[in-house]
């Protein structure tokens, strides 16, 4: 079997400096079929930084003409990839150099899956342009069906899976807005596998000042109601995933698993 082409879609909105580290991680990775596709959802101009990373991959940018949430982008980018597979990406995330081809060399053995890897949950701090590091911690658990119905237990960012998918489940549910990724692991999980990869090779960032989409606790509420409307499930609170590693109830479920990353953000920076 030939090593199938992936689409990486990455939804942007304002984070130039953070998308050209997204950027330049995944040009790092040694697996060559890949294309990216970076939708820019009105946010402020990011040209620069595509023609900087399309000198190491191909690299198409999408700009919409007025801001439609990172849902509708993601989307956006999905209706024009050409990629037998599709991987996911949010800007400010990192995939450690070699994910891309770990994660290609499963599907392959083990087609019409949904993969995903482990991941470290990174808090860092900015310092002279670069983010800083100054927590970490593994974030690992088994594909459980019971358990994702009550919590979500696998980051969206590195995902591996069949672009033909989305023709039996439909697209992303612009609707869920902060519970996308969890509404469509439920419904993916009711037309085939999830698979987890035991290796952490997605850095999951959090900045110290706020600046992720989990920050939006009241937003948050308002889609979670909707989410839990839509799959009829008991009444779950708003959590994160740096949240979640702190409950209780989740201890038993956590994973042990392969931590590659050095430390360092040198692989990511020019």
């Amino acid at each position: 079997m030939k090593y199938p082409s992936i689409s990486i879609i990455i939804p942007t909105y304002n984070r130039p400096r953070l998308l050209a580290e997204c950027l330049r991680a995944i040009a790092s990775d040694p697996y060559q079929n890949k294309e990216v596709i970076v939708v820019n959802d009105a946010g402020s101009d990011v040209s620069a930084v595509i023609r900087q990373a399309a000198k190491q991959m191909p690299v198409q940018l999408v700009n919409l003409g007025s801001n439609r949430g990172h849902v509708r982008a993601r989307n956006e980018g999905l209706s024009l990839a050409q990629g037998d597979l599709v991987m996911l990406c949010d800007d400010d995330d990192l995939l450690l150099p070699g994910h891309i081809q770990r994660m290609a060399q499963m599907w392959r053995e083990r087609t019409c899956q949904l993969l995903y890897s482990d991941a470290e949950i990174v808090n860092y701090n900015h310092a002279n342009g670069k983010r800083v590091p100054v927590a970490r911690t593994a974030f690992a658990f088994d594909f459980d069906p019971a358990l994702l119905r009550q919590w979500n237990t696998v980051i969206s960012s590195g995902i591996l899976y069949d672009r033909t998918l989305h023709d039996d489940i439909g697209f992303f549910d612009e609707n869920m807005r902060d519970y996308w990724d969890w509404d469509f692991f439920l419904r993916a999980s009711a037309a085939c596998t999830l698979l987890r990869v035991p290796f952490a090779s997605v850095l999951y960032m959090v900045s110290a000042l706020g600046q992720n989409l989990s920050a939006n606790h009241t937003g948050m509420q308002r889609s979670l109601q909707r989410f839990v409307q839509k799959h009829q499930l008991e009444p779950v609170s708003v959590s994160s995933f740096t949240l979640m590693l702190n409950e209780p109830g989740l201890q038993p479920y956590r994973r042990p698993t392969c931590i590659l990353w050095n430390g360092s953000l040198q692989f990511c920076h020019e």
